[in-house]
């Protein structure tokens, strides 16, 4: 009797829920480095390395089972290998392209279901056949009945509420750090030092154009890992997750962030297993329900959420630019330069990219992202850029995430209005505001804050678009009010600096 198909990994298909089930545990694992994907983009140098690392690290965990095929493309691994294989649903479009092509070829065996994400396609499709609305919030409650979590013995949501988002937006604390332990953080060994001198030597070659800086990894590379890193947020600091979730704190990049979504996307931990582990504390009365429900809900709700819209959404969602926003990422940004800017909230988060490929989601959403839709860079663009900047950035994680959630540019698919604030939001919501060289109360002069100035700006540009928009009237009908619009918008479009 021969053997069954090799199984065939990507670099987001790591941890043994791809590997090791009853049905695959006995297959050899074939990865293919292919030069083609890393020189294709500017990736962030610790997102390279996370990868390379990640592959290395499971060859070396599975012995003899495992085997390395370094090659230009994916395709030329596959002919190197020399056989058919079985592979999981991949995550990308145009990976699926191929491995929809190698299938037909007969290079693909079977193409089987993704264990990475907690729904099925398949059921998906069923949830969202015939709805005229599709809320995250929908699903997320439908989610939560679906597989039990959080529910009290009559199946209604534990603590009689479905979410506690609105207890979870505090304000900093009036410290420069939160007062918790701080996150797992890994020892760096052997395979990161020949990951390193690869990467050197790629780099040196023009093999790859990386942008950030390199190391030190700070970040799960394997299942091992990973499950530590888990363990150190749940035992130590889920219960503080919750409260100041939304606040941003210049010396404290961490904060009480779960930092899990890395090993998540590289497929390292079984999203079912973190919930179910989460949900336990809360049973075990180690940590409390809002501070559980909100990280349950950004995995069971938020993070399946945008992977099944990527995939309902298609390929042309890319191309959606609904409020018709056309200018390029200016330099600074693409070369992660945050030296060049003032602002300090702005240059505090496109720091922690340059430094760590990494910032929460409310630098993403409400500093990073809006100041992107206030100064109106294309949302293509700027999705690339957050999925090759980050890293835990892929592509099906950033389309609905940038192009709806942040940039309003698919017109209310995802989110229900633009995420523009200004400085006001910054300053009550961070600590970046007193030491810094703009006033977030001034709309106009030389200390004029671009957040709070360029808030109106995008209302003026963008007022025929969005007057549509019930939740936009009250924001539109100040525009009214504003004696000094016209200088305001005249300095705005001049600005150069922020």
């Amino acid at each position: 009797m021969s053997a069954p198909p090799a199984l065939w990994l990507f670099g987001d298909q790591l941890g043994p829920h791809f590997h090791s089930t009853p049905e695959l545990r006995d297959r050899e694992v074939v990865l293919i480095r292919s030069t083609a994907a890393f020189a294709r983009r500017p990736f962030h140098r610790q997102k390279l390395h996370l990868v390379e690392a990640g592959m290395r690290r499971l060859a070396a965990d599975l012995g003899e089972r495992a085997r390395i095929i370094d090659a230009p493309t994916y395709t030329e691994g596959l002919r190197r290998f020399g056989e058919p294989v079985v592979v999981h649903e991949p995550g990308s479009h145009a990976a699926e392209a191929l491995v929809r092509r190698l299938h037909e070829q007969g290079v693909v065996e079977s193409i089987l279901p993704t264990p990475g994400f907690v729904l099925s396609k398949k059921e998906f499709s069923e949830w969202v056949a015939n709805r005229h609305r599709y809320l995250m919030e929908d699903f997320y409650r439908d989610q939560r009945r679906r597989f039990g979590v959080l529910l009290d013995p009559n199946g209604q949501p534990a603590g009689g509420k479905w979410n506690f988002d609105h207890d979870n937006r505090r304000p900093p604390p009036g410290r420069s750090t939160l007062p918790v332990p701080a996150p797992w953080h890994p020892r760096e060994n052997e395979i990161d030092v020949q990951v390193r001198a690869d990467l050197d030597r790629a780099q040196r070659e023009g093999a790859i154009q990386p942008v950030g800086v390199d190391g030190p990894r700070r970040f799960a590379v394997g299942h091992a890992e990973a499950d530590r890193a888990l363990r150190r947020f749940l035992d130590h600091r889920l219960a503080t997750f919750g409260p100041h979730q939304d606040a941003m704190l210049h010396a404290d990049w961490a904060m009480s962030h779960a930092l899990l979504s890395v090993p998540l996307n590289l497929g390292l931990l079984d999203p079912l297993d973190v919930i179910r582990k989460a949900e336990q504390r809360y049973r075990d009365g180690t940590a409390p329900l809002g501070s559980v429900e909100g990280f349950i809900r950004q995995i069971l709700g938020w993070r399946e959420w945008i992977w099944h819209l990527y995939w309902h959404l298609g390929p042309d969602y890319l191309r959606r630019n609904e409020m018709q926003a056309r200018r390029r990422l200016p330099k600074w940004w693409r070369e992660l330069d945050a030296d060049v800017i003032e602002a300090a909230c702005l240059r505090t988060a496109l720091a922690g990219v340059r430094d760590r490929g990494y910032a929460h989601h409310i630098e993403r959403l409400m500093v990073l992202g809006n100041h992107a839709l206030q100064r109106g860079y294309d949302p293509a663009e700027l999705t690339g850029w957050f999925a090759t900047a980050f890293i835990d950035g892929f592509p099906w994680v950033m389309p609905a995430n940038v192009i709806g959630m942040s940039q309003y540019a698919d017109g209310g698919i995802v989110a229900t209005k633009p995420y523009a604030a200004g400085g006001a939001y910054i300053n009550r919501m961070s600590d970046h505001c007193g030491g810094c060289v703009f006033n977030p109360k001034k709309r106009l002069g030389q200390d004029a804050c671009p957040f709070t100035a360029g808030y109106w700006a995008f209302l003026d540009r963008n007022a025929d678009r969005l007057r549509g928009n019930q939740r936009m009237r009250q924001p539109l009908n100040g525009l009214d009010r504003l004696s000094d619009l016209t200088g305001v918008v005249a300095q705005e479009r001049d600005r150069r600096h922020f």
